[in-house]
């Protein structure tokens, strides 16, 4: 019989609740779990019977760090289903507000919960004494990605203003112009840490190939949406055929659903979005990406880390050249549905990786909800890196065994919350 070796039973610096357990046999690991005991809320039953409008309110509830993503693909799913036609102002208003969470999120991760690692601290704030300026630094970027938000959203968490064909209220030119003050130094500090962190030694413990999936964004560009999945084995398919890419399932030590492509782990997020389309980088970013990328990073999820932060300086780069073309656009009247009944589905990149939203609405109102998140596509991956690890550590007895897994599953990012929003019970 298995017996439990590591147990962690709080996974820290991460969205929500989890934690790791792995079960050994004669000195060799039989297994793996990541328990997700973070309680499910019902929002896809939540919305049935809601109408259009209070749906993209409800689901953006599922969480406070990607309430840009809910919302943005919420509306993206249902004008689609309703033939909804927005004007192209509308549309660089939203990708100004998802690279706005992109800065925000990316941010919080990189320096307050993964770098600390580097350094053997618990926390961005032991760090103070030898790296304060940096630390500083991540503050005033990730509060300006906040405030970003709150221009656009209308507030900072679960804002109200966007909605289905347009914003209720459209910035001023005045107000889009605080946000080009200081992007030049931001980009400064973002390469420097892009530097550092490239000069780190990661871990290789946890070792495997994977497959890797993201949106493909138009027009061969770099970018964060799309109406296709790239996945590394070559192959591409609809958004509307999502269900063959996740197959999602229940697990009875999880709370959280899990993804299976092919019957096997694929992961989402940064590195897959890099892997697969880091060569349509631009500007600076694009040189760091040539620079650093290299096979490696496709074995090894620790390097996540630092595509995020490579994500962050491509997100500085395009915000100038995205408010100046917003500031030469006339505003428009919100957008009416054509139709009131319709199906359809919508992806985007959500900072951890692919969001699915699928809605059937019949007479304005909501009759059917899926949602797949980024969390409950990559825990299946997350398991499978920690086996290879945990198979050399504890053969090796050694000391930092919890620490190196637990790196494991903070480089992903997991939003856990996001991963909790349903679970169904099925009797066997």
């Amino acid at each position: 019989m298995a017996e439990k070796t590591i147990s962690v039973d709080v996974i820290s610096r991460v969205e929500g609740d989890g934690g790791i357990q792995v079960y050994t046999k004669d000195g060799k690991v039989e297994k793996v779990l990541v328990d997700i005991f973070e309680g499910p809320r019902m929002i896809e039953a939540l919305v049935r019977g809601k109408t259009y409008e209070e749906n993209i309110s409800l689901v953006a509830r599922i969480c406070a760090i990607c309430t840009v993503s809910h919302r943005y693909v919420s509306i993206k799913a249902i004008e689609k289903a309703l033939k909804v036609e927005v004007p192209e102002k509308v549309k660089l208003l939203r990708f100004l507000m998802h690279l706005g969470e992109y800065i925000e999120s990316h941010i919080l991760h990189i320096y307050y919960l993964a770098v600390p690692d580097f350094f053997k601290k618990n926390s961005a704030i032991e760090l103070l004494p030898t790296h304060g300026e940096t630390v500083i630094q991540a503050v005033t970027m990730k509060k300006y990605g906040t405030e970003l938000m709150q221009l656009l959203m209308g507030r900072k968490i679960h804002g109200e203003n966007p909605q289905i064909g347009g914003f209720g209220r459209i910035p001023t030119d005045e107000e889009l112009n605080k946000f080009l003050e200081n992007v030049d130094e931001y980009k400064s500090w973002v390469s420097a840490i892009i530097d550092l962190m490239a000069t780190l030694e990661l871990p290789a413990y946890g070792v495997r190939e994977t497959t890797f999936m993201c949106c493909n964004p138009p027009n061969g560009e770099f970018g964060f949406e799309g109406d296709s999945i790239l996945i590394s084995t070559g192959e591409e398919y609809p958004v509307e055929e999502y269900k063959k890419l996740t197959n999602e399932r229940v697990v009875s030590h999880s709370y959280a659903k899990r993804s299976k492509y092919q019957d096997k782990p694929f992961t989402v997020g940064a590195l897959a979005r890099l892997s697969l389309i880091g060569d349509r980088l631009t500007g600076e970013a694009k040189e760091k990406y040539d620079k650093y990328f290299n096979d490696s990073w496709k074995s090894n999820p620790i390097y996540n880390n630092l595509c995020q932060a490579i994500e962050v300086l491509w997100a500085f780069e395009q915000i100038p050249k995205i408010i100046e073309k917003i500031k030469s656009l006339p505003d428009s009247e919100i957008a009416q549905p054509k139709v009131l009944d319709g199906t359809a589905t919508a992806a985007v990149e959500a900072p951890r990786g692919i969001l699915y939203h699928t809605y059937e609405i019949k007479d304005g109102k909501m009759v059917n909800a899926d949602i797949i998140t980024p969390t409950a596509q990559f825990l299946d991956d997350v398991e499978a890196y920690i086996k290879v690890a945990a198979d050399k550590l504890v053969a090796e007895d050694n000391p930092e065994t919890e620490l190196q897994l637990e790196m494991i599953v903070r480089a992903y990012d997991p939003c856990i919350s996001c991963s909790c929003h349903m679970v169904k019970l099925v009797k066997q």
